[in-house]
């Protein structure tokens, strides 16, 4: 077994630290404080290839594969979780569908600026009926005109009201099968469209610089060659994309329990108390020891679940494994990083307590640790029948 990264997974990853230390780490309290979103950075992040990593060259991608993303996603989201997380919906629900569904002529109209980073992408599943239970949506599309028109709400979608936005992906209702089930599709919006209209930012304990809105679909006309992929298929293929989904949520969980470690190492050797540093402590010590190590177990599993996603192996168990341990890791750290910190650590102008508030919503985000809790027993249970 080789652990080592390959040199282009490597040239990656310095590629994003460099980044991120210059771009983002300086300014992410700032960006916070105030809830706003960097345009700017995913511009630049475009500019270095870094918006298509997934997304193959002829569609301005660069097409390195998951593990050599997840080395990215170390390094950025170590910096900032809030532009970690944008560019997390980007790269993956919001523009995968197009990369794997998408004709020529979509791709080059809607990939190709999400690839190249010029336009930041959204993707539109949530309801407020309807979260895990993705089957429940009620937003509808019907044929009209030559096309589709869109009613319905979705909320808590991320990247679609930014001033770089280019649109949003909705997975709507389009009819009714035979037997009463009903048929879904992915119709591509544009930002603007008459009858789409985005709300305000909405206010979340963390996250706070990535944007979030609830987006109203009221007689919103699009053409046919607004449907992705197949009619009639929609649910099924996006489903098809939450696997890379998973492992980029699982990366970014991975992250902030590595800052969230290296903030407290930093604190420890400088902070006194009793005449002694916090690090010569025994039980300072024994708390290292037990982060750390929860944070190279979250590392091997998230690595291998893309390891395996890259060669074309099944890694879907693998992937909500890796995405379950990672956010219960990410808690966990985060919250004994800012308990070594003691009070320091509970006020908003140290870094560890915006780690803190950005923790809780990985065990929600990209399908709770309850769902990926179904899919690992799933896997499992099937495999007593096959054998």
């Amino acid at each position: 077994m080789d652990f080592d990264l390959s040199e282009d997974a490597l040239a990656v990853k310095k590629l994003a630290r460099d980044f991120a230390a210059k771009e983002i780490a300086p300014y992410a309290a700032g960006w916070s404080e105030l809830e706003e979103f960097p345009a700017p950075v995913f511009q630049k992040l475009g500019s270095l290839g870094l918006m298509g990593m997934l997304v193959e060259e002829e569609y301005g991608g660069i097409d390195v594969g998951l593990v050599a993303y997840v080395a990215a996603m170390e390094e950025i989201g170590r910096a900032d979780q809030s532009v970690a997380s944008s560019w997390n919906a980007h790269s993956t629900i919001a523009t995968l569908p197009l990369a794997k569904f998408g004709t020529h002529e979509q791709k080059e109209r809607w990939l190709r600026p999400l690839a190249e980073g010029t336009h930041i992408g959204a993707f539109g599943l949530t309801e407020p009926g309807a979260g895990s239970d993705a089957a429940s949506i009620r937003t509808r599309a019907e044929r009209r005109d030559g096309g589709w028109v869109l009613n319905g709400n979705k909320i808590f979608i991320t990247n679609a009201g930014t001033e770089i936005s280019l649109g949003v992906s909705v997975l709507a209702v389009t009819g009714e099968n035979a037997d009463g089930s009903k048929r879904y599709g992915v119709i591509f919006v544009p930002k603007g469209t008459e009858g789409f209209e985005v709300g305000q930012p909405m206010r979340k304990i963390g996250w706070h610089a990535m944007d979030t809105r609830e987006l109203i679909f009221d007689d919103c006309w699009v053409s046919d060659e607004h449907l992705i992929g197949d009619e009639g298929a929609g649910l099924r293929q996006f489903l098809s994309v939450l696997d890379p989904g998973r492992i980029s949520v699982a990366a970014l969980s991975l992250s902030l329990a590595a800052a969230s470690l290296d903030l407290a190492l930093e604190y420890v050797v400088e902070r006194e108390q009793f005449g002694r540093r916090i690090a010569d402590f025994q039980a300072t010590h024994h708390r290292l020891a037990e982060m750390a190590t929860q944070v190279e177990t979250a590392r091997l599993l998230v690595y291998r679940a893309a390891w395996l996603a890259d060669r074309g192996r099944d890694f879907s168990m693998a992937a909500a494994m890796a995405k379950l341990h990672a956010s219960e890791v990410a808690n966990k750290v985060a919250s004994a990083s800012l308990q070594l910190h003691g009070g320091y650590g509970f006020m908003r102008e140290t870094p560890i307590s915006r780690f803190y508030s950005d923790a809780k919503i990985l065990e929600i985000g990209e399908g709770t640790n309850e769902i990926q809790k179904n899919v690992i027993a799933r896997k499992l249970l099937r495999g007593t029948t096959e054998r």
